[in-house]
């Protein structure tokens, strides 16, 4: 299935669930009210356990007097196999030091962020055959732009089982009137946490709090910043210019661009560009006051065109892209960068280093 998301042959249910609103993948159970914890894991599909089992290989065969041939087998040292109790699949090979973080650990983490009051679990789900699972969970409060403009404040977290990467978790800004994801990696600052499955739960709560921590902090900047970007103008000129330098793949077409050499730019960049740049005109959550020929406008601009322009493989690739280090998170760092200098220098901001 090109969107991943796991299916339980036992239960027919896709491994997804979501509060109000359908997925991309328009899968998994919609429920209309936020769940508990627990609730959250039984409507995701995620109430199954992995466990660490020796891993064996075959070292020689052998033949009985009737003829049968059978293998003797041979531990594998220091190397294990996850499995996923419930159906006993196979979800990846770790080594001696890995701890398997269960899935109910996972929603440990936000509960302990702040006390499990105030959460509300917005989506979560397992891909593959349930070895990496996701959340979403919305925290308390708001960062308002302007008088009418809501941006919700959400924390995301992602885990494996098959070894393939850390427990990551990121503050991400979503903007209410077009659901746009906002990676607002503060400037030369980080909004992401990483623990590695060695770590044991003491420093896994620590770490909770150490998330929640940036995401106060960098809501109280945003908020701020993105303030200030609305009072500051940009012309279509200027806003051309910063969304190509935005979605630029390299200095060399940054350089291509600001020569002024546009006629050697690839096809497939400059119909992103223009994709990007009519979204930003014509789009209706481009035309409130708080965006409409400003900064903040120009930045969600870029973030609009991956969210809701943009066409990906499949839906796990979007998630990816947008949250997971992927381009989509890449550039719309990068406009974050270039809004942030832009309303310092102007026009400067834009010219080749």
């Amino acid at each position: 299935m090109a969107h991943d998301i796991n299916y339980n042959i036992h239960t027919e249910k896709h491994s997804f669930f979501s509060v109000k609103e359908k997925a991309w993948h328009n899968l998994g159970q919609i429920i209309q009210d936020y769940p508990t914890s627990a609730e959250a894991i039984k409507q995701a599909g995620l109430d199954y356990e992995v466990e660490k089992r020796k891993l064996f290989t075959p070292c020689s065969k052998e033949i009985s007097l009737e003829g049968e041939t059978s293998y003797n087998e041979i531990e594998v040292p220091n190397y294990f196999s996850t499995i996923r109790t419930d159906n006993d699949t196979v979800l990846g090979v770790v080594g001696k030091d890995y701890q398997i973080v269960q899935n109910r650990d996972a929603f440990s983490f936000f509960d302990s962020i702040v006390g499990g009051d105030g959460i509300l679990y917005e989506t979560a789900g397992a891909l593959g055959k349930g070895e990496r699972i996701f959340i979403t969970a919305k925290l308390p409060d708001y960062i308002r732009v302007g008088k009418d403009d809501l941006i919700e404040k959400y924390l995301f977290l992602t885990t494996s089982h098959d070894g393939s990467g850390s427990i990551t978790a990121a503050f991400t800004p979503i903007r209410i009137v077009c659901a746009n994801t906002l990676n607002a990696a503060m400037h030369s600052k980080t909004n992401t946490v990483r623990i590695r499955h060695t770590s044991n739960a003491k420093q896994r709560l620590e770490q909770a709090h150490k998330v929640m921590g940036i995401s106060d902090r960098l809501s109280v900047q945003m908020e701020s910043i993105f303030n200030d970007w609305t009072k500051v103008r940009i012309n279509d000129r200027e806003l051309k210019k910063l969304i190509q330098s935005a979605l630029v793949p390299s200095k060399e077409v940054l350089k291509t661009i600001q020569e002024g050499n546009e006629s050697e730019l690839s096809t497939c960049f400059t119909n992103m560009v223009d994709s990007a740049f009519e979204y930003a005109m014509s789009d209706p959550t481009q035309l409130m006051d708080t965006t409409k020929g400003t900064v903040f406008g120009a930045y969600n601009a870029v973030t609009g065109y991956f969210q809701n322009v943009r066409s990906y493989k499949d839906d796990e690739a979007k998630l990816t892209s947008l949250l997971m280090g992927g381009t989509g998170q890449l550039r719309t760092q990068s406009a974050f960068n270039l809004c942030f200098d832009f309303a310092h220098k102007g026009s400067d901001a834009l010219t080749l280093n």
